[in-house]
């Protein structure tokens, strides 16, 4: 089990998240949330990363505010700050994640956190591999195109916000990338990895984990 902590952002501010230890790290991911906020269950996601031997932290972006309804998340979601959720946050928490474990660092992250993970492999150098599931970023936010780093991602193929052809788009878009990119779909739907939802699919989940430690144990 891990526990809320605080680190620096870039500009000095303080921002708060949850850390999950190895015991003997082989790396760190930063893990970003869906739109409902730090729950347990994303924080559920960076214990599996500390049991599979990468020191976790998941930021929290919401600032302590959760829910269990859309319309509320939504909400939540709209008046994030991106760019200060990228930038400082995250960012704060892969530098934070390298100076203490002395490892690479990979971001990863579920719908929101999907889209701001591909941001991340854009915008934050420090960043070693991304790890996407079912988000995509509008390209004015990130330009898919100009990640320079490893880069992995899962999506469903019953996706209305992240849509098989968006999935198709992306493929297009970083075709011309210089580093490794894997890109998977599932016969499922937005969200499939998320246990305590009733469109969790088991196989998907599954299948996208085990790709996920494979894919980390050979980039960091």
């Amino acid at each position: 089990m891990g526990a809320l902590i605080s680190f620096i952002c870039p500009d000095g501010t303080e921002a708060k998240g949850y850390l999950a230890t190895a015991r003997e790290p082989k790396g760190s991911v930063v893990v970003l949330q869906e739109w409902w906020g730090l729950n347990d269950q994303i924080k559920g996601v960076a214990d599996r990363f500390a049991a599979a031997g990468y020191t976790a932290l998941a930021p929290d972006l919401y600032e302590g505010r959760v829910t269990q309804d859309a319309d509320e998340a939504s909400h939540m979601m709209t008046g994030l700050d991106w760019v200060g959720a990228s930038e400082q946050d995250t960012r704060g928490a892969v530098q934070y994640l390298k100076a203490k474990t002395g490892k690479k660092a990979a971001v990863m992250g579920f719908c929101m956190g999907g889209a701001l993970t591909i941001i991340a492999g854009v915008r934050i150098p420090e960043c070693d591999a991304c790890v996407c599931f079912y988000g995509i970023p509008p390209k004015e936010a990130a330009d898919p195109a100009k990640i320079t780093v490893p880069f992995q991602a899962h999506f469903a193929t019953k996706d209305d916000w992240c849509t098989p052809q968006a999935v198709e788009q992306l493929r297009k878009d970083m075709a011309g990338v210089k580093s490794p990119v894997d890109i998977h779909e599932y016969d499922g739907e937005h969200g499939f990895f998320n246990e305590t939802r009733d469109v969790f699919n088991r196989n998907a989940a599954d299948v996208s984990w085990e790709r996920t430690i494979d894919f980390l144990n050979k980039v960091l």
